[in-house]
């Protein structure tokens, strides 16, 4: 491998960009083992890198999967995007709940600092910026439909009280709910 090349991809490793990962694996010749280029473990040393354009090759070089960002799993983009979308699906599910960080990471098995940290850099907003989109998305289906009042919508979706549910709803849609169901109408 030419070093212009080389350089290129040592700084996919700097950076631990995952738009690589299943482009190409990192074998790291100091340990014997392999990762993704967005694997968090220690940055190896530029003479210590070997790159392989699949696992096989990988494998058949000697080196064993790295176990932190598990390179042999199938899902593209690790065990970040699959926590990530844990974290989104007990969101999706439990919305209405008064979900807190603790709950969610305690629901997860790992720790708040942990989960915040991944969620935000794989999604790019907090679990609780997740958790009122998707209430207020939930808000603007059920405000679509005539049946409930505001009252019961902003019960039905998690939030404390009516006034709160109107107050972050401006804030965050720009009109009030009232308005909101008006437009739609």
């Amino acid at each position: 491998m030419d070093d212009a090349i080389f350089q290129s991809v040592y700084e996919t490793i700097l950076q631990r960009d995952t738009r690589y990962d299943g482009v190409y694996y990192v074998g790291i010749r100091s340990t014997g083992i392999f990762c993704r280029p967005s694997c968090r473990s220690r940055i190896p040393k530029p003479e210590n890198v070997q790159v392989y354009k699949s696992i096989e090759e990988a494998r058949e070089a000697g080196f064993r999967p790295c176990k932190r960002c598990k390179p042999d799993n199938p899902d593209q983009h690790g065990p970040d995007a699959k926590m990530a979308q844990a974290v989104i699906d007990l969101i999706q599910e439990r919305y209405p709940e008064p979900l807190t960080l603790d709950k969610m990471a305690s629901e997860l098995n790992i720790s708040p600092y942990h989960l915040q940290r991944v969620f935000k850099r794989t999604t790019g907003k907090t679990p609780s910026k997740q958790l009122l989109h998707t209430r207020l998305e939930m808000a603007e289906q059920l405000l679509a439909q005539k049946e409930q009042s505001i009252a019961e919508i902003a019960e039905v979706v998690g939030f404390r009280s009516v006034s709160h549910f109107s107050d972050v709803f401006k804030k965050t849609v720009g009109c009030t709910p009232n308005d909101y169901r008006r437009k739609i109408q």
